[in-house]
């Protein structure tokens, strides 16, 4: 039987199916999972281009789900992230957790995401009818991370 470690990262340059993905993803011991897709938005005319440093974004992401891991029982951990372009209703990010209970699944994936969108190096540029422009990161999404950060001491 192989081995399914406890925290997978991937970053991807196509598109990929979250529920394909989900399937399988917890074992018998799991009584909870928690997942979060996250997809473009915008018209037919939309493209998100993201960009990242390899290596250094994976090693980002993998020190936020050890993070999570050891806030809460936590038996696995996923986070999928595209990178490249991407056009409106693609999928950009899936964050699972499994946890024998439902609370720590949900909490884990609420942090694992919020805490995503501000620690984690990428970069976004949308272009759609009207132009191109960098995106920032929202202040509600930096509050909710700053919120789950200051409960961890990170």
């Amino acid at each position: 039987m192989i081995a399914i470690p406890p925290i997978e990262i991937e970053i991807v340059d196509t598109n990929f199916d979250p529920a394909a993905r989900l399937a399988g993803f917890a074992g018998p011991e799991s009584g909870a999972v928690a997942s979060f897709t996250g997809q473009v938005r915008g018209g037919s005319d939309t493209v998100l281009t993201l960009e990242h440093y390899p290596g250094v974004t994976e090693a980002a992401l993998r020190s936020i789900a050890e993070t999570a891991h050891q806030r809460w029982p936590l038996d696995r951990s996923l986070v999928i992230h595209r990178v490249g372009a991407m056009w409106a209703g693609e999928a950009i990010v899936l964050v699972a957790c499994a946890s024998a209970h439902r609370r720590a699944a949900l909490e884990a994936c609420a942090f694992l995401i919020d805490v995503l969108k501000t620690e984690a190096p990428f970069w976004k540029k949308e272009a759609d009818g009207t132009g191109e422009r960098w995106v920032e990161t929202g202040t509600a999404d930096q509050s909710a991370a700053r919120d789950w950060l200051e409960e961890t001491g990170s």
